[in-house]
């Protein structure tokens, strides 16, 4: 992007490595208010961003459908930070996906937010040009009250909250298919997730343009790799989705074996009853446009995850049920099951980006994603080990189809599986929620102008993909399969393969050797675990079929 001289813009790049951006500007008055030139620059940044091909190109509606979802009202979080910063609340698509508006969207901005001299300055890639105060930390405000003053503490509890879903459901299950020592499996993705967390980290400091996912795969491939990038992630979702219909029909039918319904010849058991009767209860929101007339309960998420291991605690160890199982060291056979599972535990990736450019502080990224990828490592672990010593050979896809039906805490973890999706609707860890609003969007962007404000064909896309996601629910009911099948192929290339493919061609000209080769292995490690999970997921899915 070029600037002309009378902007006098200067970017100013750290000693360690750590892009950052001051904007000096001459045209302001002594009192620090800017003078009536703030309006040409304004300008004349809206038609450099509206020339952009990262906000022209398609998805236009990925960056659009983000800004709404992180618009969303949320209780205060006085506990995290103070009131400005409550209002993005901890949920998948709360402060974790606020962001600041696209350039040519961005409104007239009459005063700096802090004027403490030592203000965080913001990353290149995390805020666009904006006229401010040599020391000052500008932050974009608008109609809905955005801004980016994420803390530290909102941030790693937004990573927590991406990263620690129904995964941690299926962490015994995956150390039942591989073994004691598949547990390493677990960890080493860990590791190398965190690292590629990082590399979408520099990824987005190449430009401040490149805002999303999707913009870094156009960064990298051209529009090529945009819609490759947007096509995997909304595959990704949309297999979530299936998931999550699976996910209530098992739990509601654990908990009411002997409901079901026989309509026209037709008879329904009660696992398929109760994933009909979700996605009937899920589809009138998916008609919603307006996502401001939605609330979510703060900090849900991870409130949740945290009840469901402590009620498997308790079970195991105060109700008295035990620890029977010495467990197998090694299952070669099943192993690659495994891989998937644990690959699908650090499905994070597509968000990340968001939870950055959310940050007050974004130099504190790194320690953001240090701090979730340990926290939601050490969970996934001890769900691991506690379940699969409690349980053994008979440890079901999920641990909460093992607990004893009539004990309290048995309950309230059942409970809190069923309902915690449910009041996160709208947002993302309801995951059929935002794919049906997300692709919505995206393929409303295609309807012809004359046809495209339309609420009958807005209805009928999303009706059509909510009924889909049931359809293909009902035909591969098998939560544990299905879900490897996400993590190896799916989340491998989102976690494992496109993070150091982007990078690469991002930053060709920056790279170390060690930087290319550690790239190179984990793309290795990534295709090797792809191909050998995603056959064996589809070959067990197929021999249950056929039984």
């Amino acid at each position: 992007m070029n600037h002309s001289t009378s902007d006098q813009s200067l970017y100013i790049e750290s000693d360690d490595g750590d892009d950052e951006r001051k904007h000096l500007s001459d045209d302001e008055d002594e009192d620090g208010t800017l003078s009536d030139t703030s309006d040409a620059y304004n300008q004349n940044q809206h038609h450099l961003s509206k020339a952009s091909p990262y906000s022209t190109a398609w998805p236009k509606s990925y960056r659009q459908s983000i800004d709404m979802f992180g618009s969303v009202p949320s209780p205060n979080l006085g506990f995290l930070a103070n009131s400005s910063m409550s209002r993005r609340g901890s949920s998948f698509m709360s402060s974790t996906l606020t962001r600041r508006h696209t350039p040519e969207s961005l409104p007239c901005v009459t005063k700096p937010l802090l004027e403490d001299e030592e203000a965080p300055k913001h990353k290149l890639s995390s805020h666009s040009l904006l006229p401010s105060k040599p020391s000052s930390s500008m932050v974009v405000s608008h109609d809905m009250g955005i801004s980016n003053d994420s803390s530290f503490g909102q941030a790693v509890l937004n990573g927590v909250n991406v990263l620690c879903g129904v995964g941690i459901l299926s962490t015994p299950y995956a150390v039942k298919e591989g073994g004691w020592l598949g547990l390493i499996i677990l960890f080493a993705f860990g590791i190398l997730c965190f690292y590629t967390g990082l590399l979408l980290r520099y990824c987005l400091d190449s430009h401040p343009d490149v805002q999303t996912y999707p913009d870094i795969g156009h960064a990298a491939f051209g529009s090529t790799g945009r819609i490759l990038v947007s096509v995997i992630l909304y595959m990704e979702l949309y297999a979530m989705s299936v998931e999550y219909i699976i996910l209530e029909g098992d739990n509601l039918s654990s908990m009411f074996p002997n409901a079901s319904l026989s309509i026209g010849g037709f008879h329904l058991d009660a696992p398929r009853l109760f994933a009909l009767l979700t996605t009937l209860a899920v589809l009138p929101t998916v008609w919603l446009r307006d996502l401001s007339v939605l609330s979510y309960i703060s900090a849900g998420g991870v409130i949740a995850s945290v009840l469901v291991v402590l009620c498997l605690f308790w079970v195991g160890l105060v109700d008295d049920v035990g620890i029977h199982s010495k467990g197998t060291p090694l299952n070669l056979a099943t192993l690659p099951v495994s891989v998937g599972l644990y690959g699908y535990c650090y499905s994070g990736h597509g968000v990340f980006p968001n939870i950055y450019t959310s940050m007050a502080k974004p130099s504190q990224f790194s320690a953001v994603l240090l701090a979730s990828f340990g926290i939601c490592t050490l969970m996934y672990a001890g769900v691991a080990v506690m379940g699969y010593s409690m349980f053994g050979e008979s440890t079901e896809s999920q641990f909460t189809l093992n607990l004893p039906q009539d004990l309290v805490a048995s309950k309230i973890a059942l409970w809190t599986t069923v309902v915690n999706p449910f009041t996160k609707y709208p947002l993302s860890r309801n995951i059929q929620r935002l794919f049906i609003y997300l692709f919505a969007m995206s393929l409303e962007e295609l309807i012809p102008s004359n046809y495209g404000k339309s609420r009958f064909y807005a209805i009928a896309i999303r009706s059509a993909l909510a009924i889909s996601t049931l359809l293909v629910g009902l035909a591969i009911p098998f939560f544990g399969l299905v879900m490897s099948l996400i993590g190896s192929f799916l989340t491998m290339l989102i976690t494992l393969i496109l993070p150091p493919a982007c990078f690469l061609s991002i930053l060709r000209k920056k790279v170390t050797p060690t930087q290319v080769t550690i790239c190179i292995l984990i793309m290795t490690v990534g295709a090797v675990c792809s191909v050998i999970g995603t056959y064996s997921a589809l070959a067990k899915i197929i021999e249950k079929l056929n039984t």
